[in-house]
């Protein structure tokens, strides 16, 4: 029999976190979350985005052991104000048995008819800044830090129980070598002259902090137009400017000014962290940190995180200096690898970003929907 269990206090939250490391144990692809930070975003009193949103948070069990887990999530800025009656999942795991995936969508559709909200989908976060998405190609790809890994079973439990597909994330890789620098070089510094740019270069994180608002201000004007968007409140904009920005190293983030300073594109790119964050297996300390402190100065992979680009100047070459300051980074740095962030399957104008460096497809994540 299976039993439907909120968790609300400390330890049943940790409980709800550390499930998928039990499930994953013995998978290779799985990239685990480091514990006390995935505890934090799940936390009203620690994560604002609770300021414009809501989550419960469930497991199933059998026989007093948790096979399943599933967050129920209202992001009331998509409801209110974009009249989108949604309700949201997230952080769904389950064991190989369709009635354990029922049990847990069933609650998070109870919870949605109590709320009047006409539809069910998932797996998305709190936001356009979390993890989104079900893994339906690249099982045996290995997993990023900002992803979700799961299991092919996974996808066959949504279809049987008819939900319908609702968005499509797809996600490429390439390599450094596939890069032509000359002509990269040539438009780049032919674009700049000719729109009158100039690339702000950092030395520090310090020097990066002043960009950071006009950033992300450049994330909304850039991915507005998306049917999955919902606008970056600013209390999140400083929370994620206290989480990550200082864990970048100043060298993996690049921006484009006009002749008066102002900011009209920027791209930010990491080294891989997954084969650090497997190592951590969810704990910085002792040894953890070690780990992501050694992947930071020593990797041969990175990953394109974000990209942002003023609508007005979309289309008219601008990646092509950002991507050549990139180029002269990874070569410096030693990488040879790069995988792009999961980008909406209609979203052509990313695409179009890395069709001159001969790309492969290889994941595809879905959200699956169902009316309530």
């Amino acid at each position: 029999m299976i039993t439907i269990k909120e968790m609300k206090s400390k330890k049943e939250m940790k409980d709800f976190v550390k499930f998928p490391f039990e499930l994953y144990k013995d998978n290779a692809y799985w990239v685990p979350p480091i514990i006390n930070d995935e505890l934090a975003s799940l936390d009203k009193t620690k994560n604002p985005v609770f300021e414009n949103a809501e989550a419960r948070y469930f497991v199933a069990e059998r026989e007093g052991k948790i096979v399943g887990r599933i967050a129920a999530i209202i992001n009331w800025t998509e409801v209110k104000d974009q009249d989108k009656k949604k309700m949201r999942f997230g952080w769904f795991d389950a064991i190989d048995d369709v009635t354990v995936t029922e049990a847990l969508l069933n609650k998070v559709s109870e919870i949605g008819k109590e709320n009047n909200l006409e539809y069910v989908e998932g797996p998305v976060g709190f936001s356009n800044l979390d993890k989104a998405g079900l893994l339906v190609k690249g099982y045996e790809e290995l997993n990023t830090m900002v992803t979700w890994y799961n299991f092919p079973y996974y996808k066959e439990h949504f279809e049987k129980l008819s939900f319908d597909k609702a968005e499509e994330w797809i996600e490429f890789k390439f390599q450094v070598t596939d890069i032509s620098t000359p002509k990269l070089k040539r438009f780049s510094e032919l674009i700049s002259q000719k729109l009158e740019l100039q690339l702000i270069d950092f030395k520090s994180t310090k020097d990066v902090l002043p960009y950071v608002d006009a950033m992300f201000g450049l994330i909304n004007d850039t991915y507005s137009s998306l049917s999955t968007y919902v606008p970056i409140a600013q209390s999140q904009i400083e929370h994620y400017k206290k989480k990550y920005i200082s864990f970048i190293h100043p060298s993996f983030i690049k921006c484009v000014a006009d002749k008066d300073g102002n900011l009209i594109a920027f791209g930010i790119t990491m080294p891989s962290f997954s084969k650090a964050l497997q190592k951590a297996n969810g704990k910085l300390f002792p040894f953890g940190i070690f780990h992501i402190l050694k992947a930071q100065k020593n990797n041969d992979k990175a990953a394109f995180y974000l990209i942002g680009i003023k609508p007005e100047y979309q289309s008219k070459g601008i990646t092509s200096i950002i991507f050549y300051e990139f180029y002269k980074t990874f070569v410096e740095k030693g990488i040879k690898y790069l995988e792009t962030n999961p980008e909406l399957e209609d979203n052509h104008s990313v695409q179009a970003l890395w069709k001159n460096f001969d790309p492969e497809l290889h994941k595809r994540r879905r959200t699956y929907k169902k009316e309530i």
